[in-house]
């Protein structure tokens, strides 16, 4: 393999474009994704060395405090693919077509996809699911916009797929799947996203394709892996799926930052001489001066 740049050089401040990820599948290194969905988010995780920044639909319920990821619209993906855009300058940045642009026709779906590209600076579109949705890749393809495809468990369809559940854990299911990863390579996607399935099975699809899969709870086969920000850093209240790997407690942290400045402010500990500015002695005076007139 390939030694990965060094920060600060020259190639490693090179935009990624995305035919690199299968020649990465091809030598055998493996693609770092991440969420983002702000400027701050996208500028810590291109500064990591990530190679792919992905704004999720997951903001919906991250961000904008939904409980699904249907509610989330063209207008604010734009809105939060923007602002990550503008600080990613190395990573390839791909953002999610959020539910409803891209089921209603080929034509919408070009539509939508070119202001997100086009309007929010993204460098490619995901899309979830094959089936119907195969003649849209079809079609974002031929418009020259790149596209990452998305099977197995399928958030925006969760409720069709019994829940918020892993997918492909029967023969027949798994076979789905596979089918369904295969067509989504033909229909002209760089990479597809396996979501919440077996390992065995997300194995077989990996090794089947000539584009990189990136899996999210569908084991160490994959090409790449992705994790959603606030899962990763210890931001999401409750309950989180067995996949994630928690790598910091970022909330706790938070909260006790939070409790000590509320504290100092009750108390007059905070701010201190040396959170304020001065004034020259004599503009003091003048200013006293003019006031006591």
């Amino acid at each position: 393999m390939t030694s990965r740049p060094l920060p600060g050089t020259d190639s490693a401040l090179r935009k990624i474009p995305v035919t690199d990820f299968g020649a990465m599948k091809r030598r055998g290194e493996k693609i770092v994704v991440v969420t983002a969905y702000d400027a701050p988010s996208g500028r810590l995780a291109d500064a990591a060395g990530v190679e792919c920044v992905l704004v999720g639909d997951s903001a919906a319920m991250t961000v904008l405090g939904h409980d699904s990821t249907l509610p989330v619209t063209v207008d604010e993906m734009l809105l939060l693919t923007r602002a990550v855009a503008r600080a990613t300058k190395r990573a390839v940045v791909v953002t999610d077509m959020p539910f409803g642009s891209f089921q209603v026709s080929d034509e919408a779906t070009v539509e939508h996809a070119v202001r997100l590209i086009k309007e929010g600076g993204a460098d490619a579109v995901k899309i979830e699911g094959a089936g119907a949705m195969l003649a849209r890749v079809e079609a974002l393809a031929r418009a020259g916009i790149p596209v990452m495809g998305h099977v197995g468990l399928t958030p925006q369809s969760a409720t069709t797929l019994g829940g918020y559940k892993a997918q492909g854990r029967t023969a027949l299911t798994a076979r789905q799947v596979y089918d369904d990863a295969l067509a989504l390579e033909r229909a002209g996607c760089f990479a597809v996203v396996l979501e919440a399935i077996p390992a065995p099975v997300a194995a077989r699809v990996t090794a089947r394709l000539a584009i990189p899969t990136i899996g999210i709870g569908a084991g160490g086969a994959c090409d790449g892996q992705v994790l959603v920000w606030h899962d990763l850093l210890g931001l999401s209240p409750g309950h989180v799926p067995r996949f994630v790997k928690q790598y910091a407690r970022l909330a706790d942290a938070i909260g006790l930052a939070l409790e000590a400045y509320a504290a100092e402010v009750r108390t007059a500990a905070f701010p201190e001489d040396r959170h304020t500015y001065a004034m020259p002695a004599e503009e003091l005076d003048r200013f006293e001066r003019d006031l006591d007139r």
